[in-house]
């Protein structure tokens, strides 16, 4: 027997409403302006390495990264730009430190946005209406990066340390100066280690001006570190409408920051969920295995990209109706598994075929919602 139990989705709910923002376009992609968040990382390649680079840009966008950005520390790296620039499926971003001359070279070279660090560029005030010059003609956007750990000296003296308003006065100093020109094409940052003090210092520059904004918990540590500041300080922002555009900054493979950065807007519903993975924490009413069923069936879908939500549950207590409200799940215990898809039980199966099953089903749903753009029938044998 067949059922179709295909409804209309209603809109994912969120938990704040966005702040509105200047558009401005990253190549393309657009970002702020009521755009999508999007998800930045950075090539830990040497620029020069022309190869080396595109290949990890290439494993960048297949992760789903939306913007891709580059170090510029010297000539070298400056003259692989043309080429990386070119060959790049994502937009290209140059980061710039320490010599004016090479943010004209990145727009020479055909980057898509430039990132300028104020607080590391010697020379920088008196070069903002050449750069600004530059941008203009070419249509390439800039970001007004400022960091904790490079906070421009003038306002570090002022305040004594990298406080919010440290952060944030030094942010709206060189928009003035952009501003000043005639320049309004470009995002902000205001990035700091700890997430109370990066939140605090992206609250008051939200308050402050309608640039997008670009968050990030700079250092943030190892990937497990990271990741808990990173989302702790996006989810607060991003929940309040504060932020444009991401990078979850680790101590770990650029992949894993693009992941995580992408997870975390799923988890907010600012990113269509793809494949998600319900499991159970396991307690002594388990009577399976949860942990290596989890572990089993999320390697098996590997790569799904179908919004494929799959329950593994293993007791009788929350397991059905957690199992139920998935669109394929099963309640394990007594050395077996219901298998339920969309509800409905379809089968009921050995624990040593639990995975097999799961992933079958999985694939076979993943196929037909492909196939048709709709939800998936079930299938009850």
């Amino acid at each position: 027997m067949t059922v179709n139990l295909g409804m209309p989705t209603p809109p994912a709910p969120t938990l704040g409403q966005r702040k509105p923002t200047r558009l401005l376009h990253v190549g393309k992609v657009p970002v702020g302006g009521g755009s999508p968040v999007s998800v930045q990382s950075m090539t830990v390649t040497k620029t020069t390495d022309i190869n080396g680079t595109l290949q990890q840009i290439a494993e960048l966008t297949a992760s789903g990264c939306d913007i891709v950005r580059v170090a510029v520390p010297s000539q070298d790296d400056a003259d692989a730009l043309p080429i990386i620039a070119m060959k790049s499926q994502i937009p290209v971003i140059a980061d710039i430190h320490f010599n004016p001359k090479y943010v004209f070279a990145a727009i020479d070279a055909g980057c898509a946005a430039v990132r300028v660090n104020p607080g590391n560029i010697k020379q920088f005030d008196d070069k903002v209406a050449e750069i600004a010059k530059a941008a203009t003609a070419s249509g390439v956007p800039l970001r007004i990066g400022v960091n904790a750990g490079s906070l421009d000296k003038r306002v570090m003296g002022k305040h004594g340390s990298a406080t919010p308003e440290a952060l944030v006065e030094s942010a709206m100093n060189e928009a003035q100066l952009f501003e000043d020109v005639g320049f309004y094409d470009f995002a902000i940052s205001v990035k700091h280690h700890d997430p109370v003090v990066m939140v605090e210092a992206y609250r008051l520059l939200s308050e402050r001006c309608d640039y997008p904004l670009h968050l990030g918990v700079t250092e943030a540590g190892p990937a497990f570190q990271g990741t808990i500041k990173s989302a702790t300080a996006f989810g607060i922002l991003l929940a309040e409408g504060i932020g444009d555009t991401i990078r979850v900054s680790l101590s770990a493979p650029p992949v894993e920051e693009v992941k995580v950065g992408i997870k975390i807007l799923e988890s907010l519903n600012l990113r269509p969920r793809k494949l998600e993975i319900v499991s159970c924490p396991s307690c002594g009413r388990a009577q399976v295995d949860v942990y290596k069923l989890a572990d089993d069936v999320t390697s098996g879908l590997e790569g799904m990209t179908v919004p494929l939500r799959v329950a593994v549950m293993g007791c009788v207590v929350n397991g059905p109706g957690e199992a139920r409200e998935a669109d394929l799940g099963v309640a394990s215990g007594n050395g077996k598994g219901q298998i339920f898809v969309k509800g409905e039980v379809i089968k009921t199966v050995p624990e040593s075929e639990i995975v097999a099953t799961l992933i079958e089903e999985a694939n076979r749903i993943a196929a037909e919602m492909e196939q048709t753009g709709d939800s998936p029938e079930v299938v009850v044998g």
